[in-house]
This record gives structure tokens, sequence and C-alpha cells, in this order.
């Protein structure tokens, strides 16, 4: 019969070693940075992009995901040289960015496109994003797939370059045309290997659809979120994260089996100071949803 001593010795062992055991056998998930899309400060960053950027990391942000980019105007007047040396100065990093593809889906000319692969390597992104797609672009089930098929082109041209491509959805990719949506045609044709979705959480809302349901029908296929929220009383408008309608702390409890990486809140309307508004959602997706 074991001794109590001896009962007592190995429990406390058993104790310590469950406490131990996961720092020690496991890697710890990194922690999400919280991030912001600059398009919600569009009307300020084209006059004072070194200004912005201080007061985006002023309101609690780690890093940005940007928007605009072309070879000839780089970053709102700034080279990718210079934009990343600003985001540096101001202790953020960018992971992503919103890149025109119209161009490449319609007819597959690759110039652009590697112009953003040495913009996005510059300042350290890993995922060039698909932020839109013109009407003309989706009119029919056939467009569907050919939009598909120039993802996974665009997959491999930026995998060759140590990069990814991800696709950034509003609602109208939701709508069915001829019995099929171009969202369900884009899970189910572009490659895993290459492709990755930025779910914008208020467009499949506006969508009629559950985001929950969506991440578990598609495990892993959505590294990246756009975290916005929905205005209680105009939910054709967006508002502060936590002050809208949107259960963001269900969806964040999905977090892993999405295969999140990367969130990036973003807003378009603003009832009060815009660099007010912006704290708030850092401040609450912080104590909220990373916490």
């Amino acid at each position: 019969m074991m001794q109590r001593r001896t009962f007592l010795k190995q429990a406390g062992l058993l104790s310590a070693f469950s406490l131990v055991a996961p720092s020690h056998l496991m890697a710890a998930p990194s922690p999400l940075k919280i991030g912001l899309q600059l398009y919600t400060l569009r009307d300020y960053i084209g006059k004072d992009v070194k200004g912005v950027l201080a007061r985006v990391a002023k309101a609690g942000y780690q890093e940005v995901e940007t928007y605009g980019y072309s070879k000839e105007k780089g970053f709102w007047g700034l080279s990718a040289t210079e934009f990343k040396a600003a985001l540096t100065a101001n202790g953020l990093t960018s992971s992503s960015g919103h890149y025109e593809m119209n161009g490449f889906v319609r007819d597959g000319n690759p110039e652009a496109l590697k112009s953003y692969i040495e913009a996005a390597k510059i300042c350290g992104q890993k995922y060039i994003v698909v932020p839109h797609l013109d009407e003309k672009l989706r009119a029919s089930a056939a467009d569907f797939k050919a939009v598909a098929e120039k993802v996974n082109k665009a997959g491999q041209l930026c995998k060759a370059a140590g990069l990814r491509v991800a696709y950034h959805n509003h609602d109208f990719e939701y709508k069915a045309i001829g019995g099929v949506t171009l969202f369900d045609v884009l899970l189910k044709e572009t490659d895993p290997a290459l492709v990755d979705f930025e779910l914008d959480l208020y467009w499949v809302v506006c969508a009629g659809l559950d985001p929950v349901k969506l991440m578990a029908a598609h495990p892993k296929r959505f590294a990246m979120w756009h975290v916005k929220d929905m205005d209680k009383a105009q939910p054709e408008r967006n508002t502060e994260v936590g002050a809208g309608t949107i259960d963001f702390k269900k969806i964040f409890q999905n977090a892993t089996s999405a295969g999140l990486q990367h969130i990036f809140m973003e807003q378009e309307y603003f009832a009060m100071d815009a660099y007010q508004s912006i704290s708030q959602s850092a401040a609450y997706i912080k104590k909220n949803l990373l916490s």
C-alpha cells in the first residue's frame, strides 16, 4: 500500500508538472497584434503619413494594413523604403496590404503584381490582398471560375517570392448568380496552399450569414479578419468595435479553428473624432477579445 508521504510527494510532482508542462512541451501561440486597416484614416493619411502613423501607435495599434500602393506614387508619396522606416520609427509593423488587382484578374499581366511583391517585401508584409473586384469581372458563374483561376495564379507568383495571396470579401461574394456564389467558388477552387482569405466580419453579417458557421465549414482558410462592428441604429454603417451588434466574443472563440493570424480593425464612418474612435476600438479589442 502506498504510504501517505509517498502519495503526497507524487501528487505534488504531478501538480508541478501540470503547471510547467504546457510551456515546456508545446510552443505557446504567438499573441495576436492589434492591427488597423489604414483605409480607416483615408481622410488624413495622405496629408501626413508619418504623423498619422504616430497617432495610430499612440491609439494602441501594433501593426497596420496598407492600401492604395502604386509604383508611381508609392504609399501616399513615400517609397516603400521610406514607409517602412516610418513604421519602424513608430514601433509598428505591416503584415498585409490591399493592392489593386482588377487588372491582373482581367488580363493576367503580372507587371503590376511584381511591383506589389517588391513593395510588400520591403515593408515586411506577408500578404498581398485582393481587396475588391469590379462588377464587370464577376457578372456570371463563368466569371467566378475565371476569378478563382487568376487568384490561384497570383498565389503561385507570390509563393515563389515568399509571400501569400488573400482574398478580402464584401457582401456581393455571397449573392448567387447561376446557382452559385463567388465566395463558394473561390473557397472550392482556390488552392489552400496558395490562397488564404481575409474575412470581413461586418460584410459577412451584412450578407445575412453567420461567421462562426462559415469558419466551421472551411477550417484554417481565414488567416486574417477585418474586425468591423455594425451600428445598432444604422446597420448599413459600421461603428466602434464593441459598440455595435456583432458578437465578437463568440467569433473570437473560433480563432484557432479558423487559422487566424492577423486582425485589422476597420471603420468607415465616425460619429466622434476619428482618433478617439480608433482608440476606443483598440482598447475594447485588447481588453475583451485578446485577453
